[in-house]
């Protein structure tokens, strides 16, 4: 099924079964325990042994030796891999650095040697015997003495409209800061985990990767195999938040430890390796430079930003939102990367948007205060009839000040008190914050495959994944929706390679591609039941488990009394709309903190996020997304930062204990609205996909809230209490 032009009135539109708050159907096998997550799969591979991973102690050099002998020899081993016995080994096309080091090391914790053994306690054991004599060579580690360094990034070509500096010059407000954002780590639950068993040449890997097709490209081009010769499975991940986004070190030496070992091998990461052995955000720095008119029309943005990665590792494109969020007809951004020797930065929950607008709608906050103005009021001041930075394109939807209004007088902002440190509940000083949210509406090519049983119900086969986000239930009511059935008579199976591919769970493209995907198989598999019956497709309907054509109602397992029929399709989306529309999600955050007067810490009280996403297919397990987002963004504003030791060019704080994220404790109450939206022109769905929207404005609202309760206002996050202590209104 081709997308290439916007959706016309179709059986998604019935909503008997899409766009209800239904309980996402694998809750019971997670609350009980019993989902398979992959360390776990108790039910393949048997006898399988385990692998501990041997990390660099450098961050940048040479192995001049690695002495395996006393390892080998003790009790439980099987196997040891290095890079002097792993074979030749190539490059994925997502991640950079190679799973395994040899002889060049490129990051702290970089793979070294993989220890199979019998048991967890013998391998780990045994990984402690082998000894590595390192050539350390210098290294860059410090994104600020690398910053002058920095070229353009080619992934994010730098923007321009009209004339910047000479309409920035003129303005007659206009605002000039600097913003910086820190290394930051994904932290998901569940550890990044594999199992690996070869039969003869081929390889199959129960895993946790968001992206099964990229998983299984990545992992043949890495050990130098046909794809077609690699299944992975991944049905079940206890969250990823793109660190999962493709096969990472885990995957590989799994592989690599079962091959050398003979039998299934199982390689889980320890905390520390996760950290420091994976990939992070980018530390950013940021400058943004606006200059409005008197009535707060902006005349001139500016968005410029630098962060680092290895040489040919991806840039945070921060400035990826600033064309589209406001008008104004002189504008630029631009992109920069400095070459670092930490380990590989790569995406990391909204990549672009989150630390992005974590500078903009600060430096729009500080705007409004320049020229005297309600937060709110600027932002809706400067919204876009058309794409502010081609001047052309209109927007598919765009529903930036609805949201904004809608949040105002729901959350009661007009009894926000302007000037900063007036409000104050017993030791506390009160303020309220505003932030616009976006991100892009972004689709890919999927397919799915429906099957009829002779029982009457229907299996759904995808290889999209489910990293908490509902999955399994969207694509259940897609299916249901599409057959008339109920719920309860659809089975979803997810995560397989043998299945058909989707785009998987990156960039809140999941749900709209992958139930779109749903939708054409469905649409193929109503075909083949009219076929069977005798009937015209063009005049069948379904419902209430019947085929329903003139006044017939026959029962829809009678279509499979001859056997199974099958319906598989997948959702090809073309160009011409992306090039015809500006296709982005909208939305805006509130938020309300008290500052201890007394010690600065920060307590989030109020928050409330309003989104417009086009349908939400699911207001259930989409308030869930965006009250996680959420919860990721009050992170991000008020503690999440990896500490670099700058000399051997690590992060520190590698573990739970000292990088910290928020807990129960720490959240308040999340109010979500979802407006009434759809949006023809993304996909059959007329869904955009909201988790991400959820996030990218939350840290700037937190920080807007706490200048509005201090008046001290931090441009350095996260915004640990050190940073504005010393600057709190004096006690009296």
């Amino acid at each position: 099924m081709n997308f290439d032009a916007p959706a016309g009135p179709n059986l998604i539109d019935r909503m008997q079964v899409v766009g209800k708050p239904y309980d996402r159907i694998d809750g019971p096998l997670k609350t009980t325990g019993t989902a398979p997550y992959a360390y776990e799969r108790h039910d393949v591979a048997p006898n399988a042994a385990y692998g501990h991973v041997v990390g660099a102690a450098i961050a940048k050099g040479r192995i001049v030796r690695i002495d395996t002998a006393e390892a080998a020899t003790a009790p439980g081993v099987i196997a040891i891999v290095t890079a002097a016995n792993a074979g030749v080994l190539g490059k994925g096309d997502f991640i950079d650095a190679p799973a395994l080091a040899g002889p060049v090391v490129t990051h702290y914790h970089q793979a070294v040697a993989l220890v199979v053994a019998d048991t967890f306690e013998q391998a780990r054991a045994a990984g402690a015997m082998v000894q590595v004599d390192y050539a350390r060579a210098a290294g860059r580690f410090d994104l600020a003495s690398e910053k002058s360094s920095a070229t353009l990034a080619p992934t994010s070509p730098p923007t321009m409209r009209g004339d910047f500096a000479g309409a920035f010059a003129a303005a007659p407000v206009k605002i000039d800061r600097i913003y910086t954002t820190p290394d930051q780590s994904h932290m998901m639950m569940e550890p990044h985990a594999t199992i690996a068993e070869w039969a003869g040449d081929r390889l199959t890997v129960w895993t946790s990767v968001q992206t099964i097709d990229w998983g299984r490209r990545d992992l043949a081009k890495i050990l130098g195999m046909p794809k077609d010769r690699v299944r992975i499975s991944s049905p079940y991940i206890g969250g990823g938040f793109g660190g999962k986004a493709t096969a990472m070190a885990d995957v590989v030496l799994a592989a690599l430890g079962a091959r050398a070992a003979k039998r299934p091998v199982k390689v889980a990461l320890a905390r520390p390796m996760m950290v420091n052995g994976t990939v992070h955000r980018a530390a950013t720095i940021q400058r943004l430079r606006i200059g409005v008119a008197n009535d707060g029309r902006i005349l001139a943005i500016g968005h410029e930003t630098v962060s680092g990665n290895l040489p040919d590792g991806m840039v945070e494109p921060c400035t990826i939102q600033t064309p589209s969020l406001y008008a104004g007809e002189n504008r630029m951004t631009e992109t920069r990367l400095a070459v670092l020797d930490l380990p590989e930065a790569s995406s990391m929950r909204a990549p672009g948007e989150a630390p992005g607008m974590m500078a903009l709608e600060i430096a729009m906050d500080e705007l409004a205060e320049a020229l005297a103005m309600d937060p709110v009021e600027l932002r809706v001041r400067n919204d876009a009839k058309v794409h502010p930075g081609d001047g052309k394109r209109p927007f598919s939807t765009r529903a930036l000040v609805p949201a904004l209004r809608t949040g105002a007088e729901r959350f009661g902002w007009s009894a926000r008190i302007p000037k900063p440190a007036q409000v104050r509940d017993g030791r506390w000083l009160v303020g309220m914050g505003v932030a616009s949210a976006i991100r892009g509406a972004r689709t890919r090519t999927s397919g799915a495959r429906a099957r009829l049983e002779t029982s009457g119900r229907v299996v759904i086969e995808t290889d999209m994944t489910d990293i908490g986000t509902g999955s399994y239930t969207i694509i259940a009511q897609t299916a249901a929706e599409m057959m008339g059935l109920p719920l309860d008579r659809i089975d979803v199976r997810l995560g397989e390679s043998d299945y058909p591919v989707t785009v998987g769970s990156v960039g809140q493209r999941g749900a709209t591609s992958a139930t779109s995907g749903v939708y054409a198989a469905c649409v193929k598999l109503r075909e083949a039941v009219a076929q069977r019956l005798g009937l015209n497709a063009a005049d069948v309907g379904f419902d209430g488990g019947r085929v329903v054509s003139g006044g017939r109602r026959i029962p829809l397992a009678d279509a499979a009394s001859g056997g199974p029929l099958v319906g598989e399709d997948e959702v090809e989306f073309g160009e011409e709309l992306g090039k015809a529309y500006a296709q982005e999600a909208f939305g805006a955050h509130f938020v309300e903190v008290g500052v201890d007067r007394f010690t600065g810490e920060v307590r989030l009280r109020r928050m409330l996020a309003v989104c417009a996403a086009g349908r939400i297919l699911n207001p259930k397990t989409a308030r869930s997304q965006v009250i996680g987002a959420m919860t990721m963004g009050a992170g991000a504003a008020l503690m999440e930062e990896l500490a670099i030791d700058k000399r051997f060019g690590f992060f520190v704080n590698h573990d739970l204990a000292s990088y910290e994220v928020p807990v129960h404790a720490d959240m308040p109450h999340m109010d979500v609205v979802f407006l009434d939206e759809t949006d023809a022109t993304i996909s059959p769905m007329k869904a955009k996909g909201v988790g991400e929207l959820g996030l990218s404005g939350v840290a700037p609202a937190i920080a807007n809230a706490v200048y509005n309760a201090t008046g001290v206002r931090v441009r350095d996050y996260p915004m640990t209490l050190e940073k504005h202590l010393a600057k709190l209104p004096r006690i009296v």
